[in-house]
C-alpha cells in the first residue's frame, strides 16, 4: 500500500497528544501514513519523523513570542521550503494558529491540500482571524460543538469531532484507584497545584500557589497536595519549593507527570489556565482557574478579548461554573478562599461536578475516529 505523506506541526504538548491520536486513528483506519514536521513524544509513538521538537515554539504571550520570534520564523522558513521541495499530499496544523495559519496559507497555495485540527478561539477573541482561517484552509477539525456553526456561516468546511481527552477520561472516574496509583492512598482532602508547563507560567503562577497551599493547610490541617511536574520543569518545582520554604514538607507530593491521575485522585485544584482545566473537568475535579502574564501581554489580550470566560469548562457551559482569578486577582488569600469553598461546601462541589459530567458526554465523540474518516474525505476530494 502507498503511503500517504503527511507533513505536521504541533506547537505544544497538547498538541503533540492531539496529533498522536490523530496519526493512531488513520493507522486504525488502514491508512498507511508517513509523517513529518515539528512535534514530541506521542506523534513519534506512530512513525513521526520529528525534525524539531514542539519545545521549539512552546511560547505564549506577545512579549515572550516577540523574545523568540527571529528564531521561530526562521524555523518555519526552513519548515516551509523542505516541505515545499518535497511535498506532501496533505498538511495538518495542530493548533498553534499564529505559526501554523501562515504556513498552511503557503502550501495550500503551492498545491497542498491543508486541514486544521482544533479550531483557533475565534469565537473568544481576535474574530478576524476567520479571513485567514478561509484562505489557509481546506477543511477545520473542531474539537467543540458550537464551532461548526461559525464556520458554515463563513463558508468554511468543518466537522466536529469532539474532544480527544473526553475519551480518554471514564466518564465515572475513580478516586480511590487514583491515590493507589499515585501511593497517596485515604480518604483525606488532597488538593492538586499545577501550575503549567510552560516556564513562564511557573515562574508566575507557582509562588501564590504554594503560599495559598501553606494558607489552606493552616485553615485545614489534614490537607495533603500534590504536584504533576512535567520532566522538563521537575527541577523549576524544586526550586519553587526550596524558595518557599517547603521542600521538606511531608504534605506536599511532587509526583512526575501523572497529571490525569493527580486530579481524578483530588477533591480540587489551584490550577492555570488551558487545556489542563478542562482535563480537570473531565476527572470531576472542581478548580480555581489562575493566569498572570506580563503587563503589555495581558493588556493587548483583553483588548481582544470577547468572552467574560477563559476556563474551558466555564466556555463550555456558558456561565461561571468555577471561578477564575486573573493577573492582579491572583493572592494567596484569595486562591485560598476559593479552595476552601470547594472542600468544604459539598453542594458547590456536586454542582460542579454535574456540569462537568454534562460537558464530558457533549465532547465524547471517539475523536481519532471521527477526524481520520474526516481526514480521508479531503484526501478523496
Amino acid at each position: 500500500m502507498e503511503k500517504v505523506k503527511v507533513g505536521m506541526v504541533a506547537g505544544e504538548a497538547s498538541g503533540d497528544m492531539l496529533a498522536g491520536l490523530l496519526l493512531g486513528g488513520l493507522q486504525a483506519n488502514q491508512v498507511a501514513v508517513q509523517s513529518m514536521g515539528i512535534g514530541g513524544p506521542h506523534m513519534k509513538a506512530h512513525g513521526f519523523d520529528a525534525w524539531w521538537s514542539y519545545h521549539e515554539l512552546a511560547v505564549r504571550g506577545y512579549v515572550e513570542v516577540l523574545r523568540h520570534y527571529r528564531r521561530i520564523v526562521a524555523i518555519r522558513r526552513t519548515l516551509r521550503e523542505r516541505l515545499l521541495a518535497d511535498k506532501p499530499t496533505l498538511f495538518i496544523g495542530v493548533d498553534a494558529p499564529d505559526f501554523n495559519l501562515d504556513l498552511e496559507r503557503d502550501l495550500r497555495a503551492n498545491g497542498v491540500k491543508t486541514v486544521h485540527f482544533v479550531s483557533p478561539s475565534i469565537w473568544a477573541w481576535r474574530p478576524e482571524r476567520i479571513e485567514k482561517i478561509r484562505v489557509a484552509c481546506d477543511h477545520v477539525l473542531c474539537i467543540f460543538p458550537f464551532e461548526v456553526a461559525i464556520y458554515e456561516a463563513a463558508g468554511i468546511p468543518a466537522t466536529y469531532v469532539g474532544h480527544p481527552l473526553a475519551d480518554i477520561y471514564p466518564l465515572e472516574p475513580d478516586q480511590a484507584d487514583a491515590r493507589r496509583q499515585l501511593g497517596l492512598a485515604g480518604d483525606g482532602p488532597l488538593v492538586a497545584i499545577l501550575p503549567g508547563s510552560r516556564t513562564a507560567e511557573i515562574k508566575y503562577l507557582l509562588p501564590d500557589f504554594l503560599a495559598a497551599a501553606q494558607r489552606i493547610r493552616d485553615m485545614k490541617p489534614d490537607v495533603q497536595f500534590v504536584i504533576p511536574a512535567a520532566p522538563r520543569q521537575h527541577s523549576r518545582i524544586m526550586q519553587g519549593l526550596a524558595h518557599a520554604n517547603m521542600i521538606d514538607q511531608d504534605w506536599i507530593h511532587v509526583v512526575e507527570g501523572q497529571s490525569a491521575a493527580a486530579l481524578t485522585a483530588s477533591d480540587c485544584t489551584l490550577i492555570a489556565s488551558g487545556t489542563a482545566t478542562l482535563e480537570a473537568a473531565l476527572a470531576r475535579c472542581p478548580m480555581v482557574i489562575a493566569y498572570k502574564m506580563p503587563l503589555l501581554s495581558w493588556w493587548l489580550t483583553q483588548r481582544k478579548r470577547l468572552q467574560p470566560w477563559v476556563g474551558l469548562p466555564n466556555i463550555l457551559a456558558e456561565r461561571f461554573v468555577v471561578p477564575e482569578l486573573l493577573q492582579d486577582d491572583v493572592t494567596p488569600d484569595r486562591l485560598a478562599a476559593e479552595a476552601m469553598r470547594w472542600l468544604t461546601d459539598s453542594q458547590a462541589h456536586e454542582a460542579a461536578c454535574t456540569a462537568f459530567r454534562a460537558s464530558h458526554e457533549t465532547l465524547k465523540m471517539d475523536t481519532a475516529k471521527v477526524a481520520s474518516h474526516a481526514i480521508q474525505k479531503v484526501l478523496a476530494s
